[in-house]
Parts: structure tokens; sequence; C-alpha cells
């Protein structure tokens, strides 16, 4: 299972925002530049997680963006689920585009459903607080 650049990018906002102060402000071009990525990219990925309530966005001048929830309450397999496009890991995953002439009969569907299941499961037992156990080294690496 590989996580698409968008998740992989809510991850880092959401590390970067949840090492500030709970009511300080940060600007995608901050986050961009840490992280060394296109804030165009970062901007896309910003408002959907304002839009899902991870973030708060603040406009003006002196706006930026801010975690909308204690790091505690963010899931990560919640993150993850909201920010893929999908999890079909093979061709027949996808009812509606699936041509595969042995889907009917073949089990490795059924063995990478379960792995995928496993595989979230996982992420639903972590949250944004425990990523930040290392906080003060994030930061350190995040300036």
């Amino acid at each position: 299972m590989r996580l698409t650049m968008y998740t992989d990018f809510s991850l880092r906002i959401l590390l970067y925002l949840g090492t500030k102060e709970p009511d300080k402000l940060s600007t995608i071009q901050e986050i961009a530049t840490a992280y060394h990525i296109s804030k165009n990219h970062l901007m896309k990925v910003a408002h959907e997680l304002r839009q899902a309530g991870y973030i708060e966005a603040v406009r003006g001048r002196s706006g930026g963006i801010k975690l909308a929830r204690d790091p505690k309450a963010i899931n990560i397999g919640a993150v993850v689920r909201r920010m893929e496009d999908d999890f079909y890991l093979v061709e027949c995953f996808n009812r509606d585009n699936n041509t595969c002439p042995i889907a009917s009969v073949c089990g490795l569907r059924g063995i990478l459903g379960k792995a995928l299941q496993a595989y979230l499961q996982v992420l639903d037992a972590y949250t944004l607080q425990d990523l930040l156990e290392n906080e003060a080294d994030l930061r350190m690496l995040l300036r």
C-alpha cells in the first residue's frame, strides 16, 4: 500500500501545525519552505483539511492556518481515509472498471482486502498526538 502525495502532504501539514502553539498561525509558504515542497500543492491540501475540519484558516495579511482540533482528537486512520481518492490495491477492487478475467474466482482480492483492513486498523490506533512524541526534534528540523 502506498499513500498518495496528497495524503502525505496532509499528514505533513498536520505534523507541522502540531508542533506550533495552539493559537499560532502558520502560513502555507512557511510549511512549503520547511518541507521543500510546492506551495501550490499545499494550498489544495490545506483547503481539503479545512473542509474536513482538521485545520482553521484565517484570511488576511496576518492570516494563516492552525489546527482546529486537539492533536489527540485527530485520528490518523480517519485522515488517510478522507484524503485518499480510493483504496484500489488491484484492478478488481474497482467494480466499475474491473476487466480482470479471473476476478470471480481469484482469491487474491480477499487476501488483499484483509491486508488493507489490517493496514487501516493500525492507522486507526494512532492520533496526531502520537506522531508528536518527539515534538522538540520535529520543531528543530522544521525551522
